[in-house]
This record gives structure tokens, sequence and C-alpha cells, in this order.
């Protein structure tokens, strides 16, 4: 099965999150085999697997060492992360993820709509059977609400040149970090570990949710398309106005506003005025360094969790989410 190469130095987690995929693909059962076929093809597509390795390593937190429960709550946790990006790119109009045709740019977007509810029903499959009470499976369907919401928001806020900081981050707390919070939790409840330090795994996992969406934000200014596996700057073409270009727009409203009124009619050369200007202003540099201080914060709450190999791999992995290049 294929886990992500950045997991290769963590052999026991790497072979852990290859038996998530296995569980997700175990639960993929479609009449039509096409469906089928095109929604195990996206479980192996490439991604990071973030969330559920957070939430097998917070598995570690309390007493309670039940692997196979463990991955199946990550399981779900991932079912879910897919879900939402399938929807996403819908949304988005995103041609690629990971270099790869979108479902939705391959087959339509109803086809890519029915995938997601279909991945969106596994998650909870896979939580009623393994999740250990009635009240986890409450708390992820409300958190699952919370995670929708901000992609509402996230719609809403399309071509909003006026968006402050604040609004920015009140957005990317629900569309992200709310689901690395839950990632965190989720393993810690499992595992049965206290209230207390349950919480400090939401929080931990809270502050890594912010802290990667503003460097995800980032990388569609510094990267380029193959690495990114996206066009670059598309968040500004589909009108999704992110940090480092909000901070060029508080630097510098009249130069930005009138270019971003242009909405989908921007040309290249708009594209490369605004790239310039949000160089000028140091946009991308704030960016980093309010990413820098929620990391920070992150680190301080996995500092009042238990010692083990764990928390050191949860150390090293969330550090290392700063310096990423895609």
């Amino acid at each position: 099965m294929r886990v992500h190469q950045m997991w290769d130095t963590y052999p026991e987690l790497k072979n852990d999150l290859s038996k998530v995929l296995q569980l997700i693909e175990s639960n993929i059962r479609v009449r039509d085999k096409v469906v089928e076929k095109t929604i195990k093809d996206l479980i192996y597509s490439g991604g990071k697997l973030l969330r559920p390795a957070y939430s097998l390593l917070c598995s570690q937190i309390g007493p309670s060492k039940d692997k196979n429960r463990a991955i199946a709550v990550a399981a779900a946790l991932e079912t879910l992360h897919m879900a939402t990006l399938i929807h996403d790119d819908v949304i988005d109009e995103s041609p690629t993820r990971h270099n790869i045709p979108t479902i939705h740019a391959h087959n339509g977007n109803k086809f890519a709509i029915y995938a997601g509810d279909y991945l969106f029903c596994v998650c909870f499959t896979i939580l009623s059977k393994h999740a250990t009470s009635l009240s986890h499976l409450e708390f992820n369907a409300r958190s699952m609400e919370k995670i929708l919401s901000g992609e509402l928001d996230q719609l809403n806020a399309r071509y909003q040149s006026k968006v402050t900081v604040k609004n920015y981050l009140t957005r990317i707390s629900g569309k992200t970090a709310q689901l690395f919070a839950v990632s965190c939790y989720s393993g810690a409840i499992e595992s049965e570990a206290s209230r207390a330090l349950a919480m400090n795994a939401w929080n931990m996992g809270h502050y890594i949710g912010m802290a990667f969406q503003i460097m995800d934000d980032i990388l569609d200014y510094k990267g380029n398309s193959i690495t990114l596996g996206k066009p670059v700057m598309a968040d500004i073409k589909q009108g999704h106005y992110n940090l480092p270009l909000i901070y060029a727009i508080q630097a510098s409203p009249k130069e930005l506003i009138p270019l971003l009124d242009k909405k989908d009619d921007l040309t290249d050369e708009d594209m490369q005025q605004i790239s310039e200007l949000i160089s000028k202003y140091k946009g991308v540099e704030k960016a980093e360094l309010l990413a820098k201080k929620y990391t920070e914060k992150a680190i301080k709450q996995l500092n009042k969790l238990p010692e083990g190999d764990y928390k050191n791999h949860l150390y090293v992995i969330t550090n290392s989410l700063l310096k990423r290049s895609v």
C-alpha cells in the first residue's frame, strides 16, 4: 500500500498509515464499479495523511493502547478529509490535485459530488463500528458541521477584497484547523486520556491546523505548478484572498483593490503586478511570522502531554510543517 515517503523515517507509523488506507479501501463498496475505482484511486493519490498520522500519534497519550480502534478512528478522519477535498475541488473548479486530474475535471461535477457524499457515509460507517461511545459520534458530527460551515464561509468570501486578517483566521479555523483539532482530540479520547489532556491535544491540533493552512497559502506564491500540483496563485484567480494578499491589501488598498475588482478577468500582467505588490509589502514574510507563532503555540500545548516517543515524533513533524515546500 502506497504511503507518502515523508513517513519513511517512522516505520511503525508508516505501517499503521498503510492499515488506515487498507481499512478505508475495504469499506468502499459501490455497485457502479467506475465510481468505486475512482474513489479507490483517490485513496492512493499521494496525500500526506497528516490528519490520521496526528490521530494515531495522539492515541498514545492515554493508558488504553487499542491499535485497531486507533486505526479505525484515523481512517474515519481521513475519509472525512477526502470527502471535503472532492467537494472543495468542485467549488473551486480545480483541474488538478497532486498533479492528478480532479474527479470533477475527469468525470463531471455530478459524479464528484456523489463520490464526496459517499465518502461522508463511509466516514460514519467506520466510526459507528469502532467509536467507544455515542457521545463521540455526536462530537464528530458537530465537528463535521463546523468544517462544512467553514467551506461555506470560504464560498461566500469569494472576491471579497475588503476581507480582514480576522475574517481569514475565522475561516481557516473552521475549514482546516477544525479537522486537525478533531484528529488530535479523537486519538486522545480513544486512548482514554483525561479530559484535560484531550483538550491539550485539541488545542495543539487547532494551532497546527492554523499554521498548516497559512503555510499552504504561502506556497501558492512561493511554489511552482509542478511541486504544488496545481496552478501557482490559483487562489487569487478563484477569488480566495488569503493571508499574504490580505496583508498587502492592508498596506496599500488603492493599488490592489482596483486590480482585484476585475475578478476572473485578471490578465497575466495583472497577476504579475499583484505578485510584485505582495512582495513589496512583505505579505509572505508577515504570513510566515504568524504561522511561526501558531506553531509555537502548538508546541506549548504539546509540552503539556505525557512523555513518550510519540511526543518526540509530534515535535519533529509539527516543526517540519513550517519548512515544507509542497
